[in-house]
């Protein structure tokens, strides 16, 4: 491992990494669905907590779709107007510009291309897109919208009004979301948008624990045995894969001499923030967890002094934010690395 090289592994949340270890199922499992015929579904969400691997996984389903002739694929800002950005971004685009411009489309209100004689122009967004989005039909195109950390907000709201109206009319868009769970569950409870419940909901699991290990052991050409115990240090959590991999290239592949700094990394990047969001009855009962070595929900809420139907909702909600997994029945144990001991020393 020379060291002068650049560090494969990167610490920026989102940022696709030189060296990341795919998900070649999930990733497949939306890709297949948005290019069958006939098309049955045109929205996933994908959720998981901070440093799961969402956006990546994103961008690299986007990345793929735009190799195909038929895709036209857009990123939009949840922060600002999603139908006037989405405007935009189609007007911007080679493949939607040549046919805006060919269909005779006036867009001269939102101050993008000429007005057209002898056509009024179009002062509504919604009715643009549908314009639009029914001469990529026409044309064979599908489109795809990105949009990078949903929140429950106004511009969310009239979006998703109007992308159920561009499925009811049968036109070729697709929506791929990432959010946290929290961030999805409240925009799904907002009056007019329930139809978000029936949107099929990717949750990020840990990464193969066998690819993780073929990582380590290509990029730091060490031995088998040495990368399975950095993997098990990483719990499979995308984000600890990375800071674990990017301190120990620096340090020249010793791993152990930078556990402690790898735990404050987790900690001040992540861990606090979601701690900070959690309710002062899920730190009570993250804290049960983690004093509980045996895992067993019976022992947990023996120790917490919790009924079964007081402890559930909590367990529920742990474990759809991704803290927590239940899989094992009977059984519940923190998704992240060294969290029990963050729970442990922080009230």
């Amino acid at each position: 491992m020379a060291n002068d090289m650049q560090n494969p592994f990167t610490l920026t949340f989102g940022k696709s990494p030189l060296e990341p270890v795919e998900r070649p199922v999930q990733t497949n499992e939306i890709i297949d669905t948005f290019t069958a015929e006939p098309v049955n579904q045109q929205m996933f969400l994908i959720t998981g907590v901070r440093g799961s691997g969402k956006t990546v996984m994103m961008t690299e389903i986007s990345r793929k779709l735009r190799t195909r002739d038929e895709w036209v694929v857009i990123e939009l800002n949840p922060s600002v107007d999603l139908l006037q950005g989405m405007l935009s971004k189609l007007n911007s685009n080679p493949v939607c510009a040549g046919i805006i411009k060919s269909a005779k489309i006036d867009l001269s209100f939102w101050g993008f291309g000429v007005s057209i004689e002898g056509a009024a122009p179009i002062t509504d967004a919604e009715t643009a897109i549908i314009a639009i989005l029914e001469k990529m039909k026409k044309n064979g195109k599908k489109l795809l919208v990105t949009i990078d950390e949903v929140t429950n907000n106004e511009f969310m709201h009239v979006f998703a009004g109007s992308f159920q109206i561009f499925v009811r009319q049968d036109l070729p868009i697709f929506l791929l979301a990432t959010g946290l769970y929290e961030n999805i569950d409240e925009l799904q409870n907002e009056k007019n948008l329930t139809f978000l419940y029936r949107a099929p909901k990717i949750q990020m699991k840990p990464l193969n624990q066998q690819a993780i290990i073929k990582k380590y052991m290509n990029i730091f050409q060490i031995e088998r045995e040495q990368a399975a115990q950095m993997a098990e240090l990483t719990k499979g959590y995308p984000f600890a894969f990375q800071v674990l991999g990017y301190l120990t290239w620096n340090n020249r592949g010793n791993y152990r001499e930078v556990l402690e700094e790898y735990e404050q990394y987790l900690s001040e990047f992540v861990y606090d923030k979601i701690w900070s969001e959690l309710s002062r009855k899920d730190r009570v009962v993250a804290r049960g967890i983690a004093e509980t070595d045996s895992g067993k929900i019976k022992d947990i809420r023996e120790h917490l002094g919790m009924e079964t139907n007081q402890f559930n909702p909590y367990r529920k909600r742990l474990i759809k934010k991704g803290i927590l997994s239940g899989e094992m029945r009977g059984y519940v144990y923190f998704t992240l690395p060294l969290f029990e001991d963050y729970v442990l020393e922080n009230d």
